[in-house]
């Protein structure tokens, strides 16, 4: 039976008179991972956003629908925005490490969550760059800058960054999209590796990756999913026409 980690109902979300994402319910499960195709402009990275509420930093954004983790609905004006983005990782298109050391960029969520001891953090640090292969590559050189490292380097480090403060769920928006075939390929592989604990919900304009990377796909377009089904049916049986155009390259 299947562990639901998030589960959005009816959630819209407009820009002024701009509606981008339309009542759309999706459940999330655990130790899963859930791709989201379509179009550029369907409103995909719109949903994801409002996952871990990264839309209510832009202006004139409305948001409604509800978004449950357990038994907690995070749109509630009540939810600590900063205790959820714990709960819920979020790792961008283009890698983004801070402007500090590689040991520095993973220790800074458990520290600011309170973690002080210093042997914790090291725990933590290596349990983290571990998770995200990239151990054996920066364990000599923890004190020289995230900077230093390769692109593709870079956006493990910021997996590991997300996985550092305990989430249950990780949320990426196309986080291979600026890489190179071997880079896209690793990354690939953490994603395969870290579902067996987290709950992933990916966005990518990729198709090929999807049907690499997902047991579940959902197909947005214009703000709306079409359909959400296992991978392996989207891909080789889509109920929908729209569906089987997208996957055939008619349009998108």
């Amino acid at each position: 039976m299947e562990h639901i980690g998030l589960s959005a109902k009816d959630l819209s979300v407009s820009y002024g008179d701009r509606t981008a994402v339309k009542n759309v319910s999706l459940d999330f499960s655990s130790k899963q991972v859930t791709a989201l195709i379509g179009p550029s402009g369907c409103g995909k990275s719109t949903f994801l956003r409002s996952l871990n509420r990264m839309n209510d930093l832009i202006a004139n954004c409305k948001v409604t629908g509800e978004i449950w983790i357990r038994d907690q609905n995070i749109n509630s004006p009540s939810t600590d925005v900063v205790s959820l983005r714990q709960k819920i990782g979020m790792v961008w298109q283009r890698p983004n490490p801070f402007h500090k050391s590689i040991y520095e960029n993973i220790a800074f969520g458990p520290r600011y969550h309170g973690v002080k001891r210093k042997k914790e953090l090291d725990e933590i640090v290596e349990q983290s760059l571990r998770k995200a292969a990239l151990w054996e590559e920066t364990k000599d050189r923890l004190n020289n800058s995230a900077l230093a490292l390769s692109g593709g380097q870079q956006q493990r480090l910021c997996i590991a960054r997300s996985i550092a403060v305990k989430p249950d769920i990780i949320l990426m928006d196309e986080p291979a999209s600026a890489l190179d075939p071997v880079s896209t390929s690793k990354i690939e592989e953490l994603i395969a590796e870290l579902k067996k604990e987290y709950c992933i919900v990916i966005v990518t304009h990729n198709m090929h990756q999807a049907a690499r990377v997902s047991e579940k796909t959902a197909f947005f377009l214009m703000g709306e999913v079409k359909e959400y089904d296992f991978t392996h049916n989207i891909f080789t049986n889509p109920q929908k026409p729209e569906t089987s155009d997208y996957i055939t390259g008619r349009f998108g």
